[in-house]
């Protein structure tokens, strides 16, 4: 199990706060097992599990989507040859002399 970014080793083992979950039998068992297959704890493989469900999730919401017709349309603006504004312009200048 890997230690996300940010975090020591030690950190992921020092417990800080609890949660608690009722489930059934069956969904126990399975949960177990899996964590046998992964040779950790039971309680190891719960917060593993979800954290990396969590970072997924998280990752996954951050990433802008665009549909089909969006992405014609922003390729098509960074393709066009437009002339800049009087402000772009006027910041170019002030950023060549503050740079000379």
């Amino acid at each position: 199990m890997k230690t996300p970014p940010g975090k020591k080793e030690k950190d992921r083992f020092e417990p800080k706060a609890q949660l608690e979950a009722r489930i059934s039998t069956e969904q126990k068992q399975l949960l177990t097992r899996a964590a046998e297959i992964a040779g950790c704890s039971l309680t190891e493989f719960l917060v593993s599990s979800a954290r990396e469900a969590a970072y997924r999730i998280i990752r996954e919401h951050q990433v802008l989507t665009l549909s089909q017709k969006d992405q014609e349309t922003f390729v098509a603006s960074l393709l066009e040859d437009a002339e800049p504004s009087e402000k772009l312009e006027q910041a170019a200048k002030r950023y060549q002399r503050d740079e000379a």
